[in-house]
């Protein structure tokens, strides 16, 4: 089991301090990621908190999955890694977010002009 924990169903109020504090009575905590939305910068309702000891996280999984934060039952459980692809984002996309890299590229125009030329 690894040091990092999932902290799920946070209230969007939930600020990194929030976390530290509650956390940080089970064990040190070396790093609190609580990501935002890139458009609004509001929070995104959930967090990573990473411990110093795999055992300081085992004991956060028990004793604060369920725990009421912010009016809201947090869900806490170890986190996992998420497989990527070799580059970085999702399938067999270009990172521009165009065709698929199998089809030919352009427009139908573009295409018999190519034709054409040859």
């Amino acid at each position: 089991m690894a040091a990092k924990v999932f902290v799920g169903n946070l209230a969007f109020s939930t600020t990194r301090n929030d976390l530290e504090a509650l956390f940080g009575e089970i064990g040190s905590i070396k790093d609190v990621f609580l990501p935002t939305e890139r458009g609004t910068g509001r929070p995104r309702g959930f967090a990573f908190v990473e411990f110093e000891s795999e055992d300081d996280a085992k004991k956060a999984i028990e004793k604060f999955d369920g725990h009421e934060l912010g009016g809201r039952s947090l869900r806490v459980n170890a986190a996992e890694d998420r497989p990527r692809s070799p580059q970085g984002f999702g399938g067999d996309r270009p990172p521009y977010g165009g065709p698929p890299s199998g089809k030919p590229k352009g427009s139908r125009r573009n295409v018999r002009a190519r034709k054409r030329s040859l």
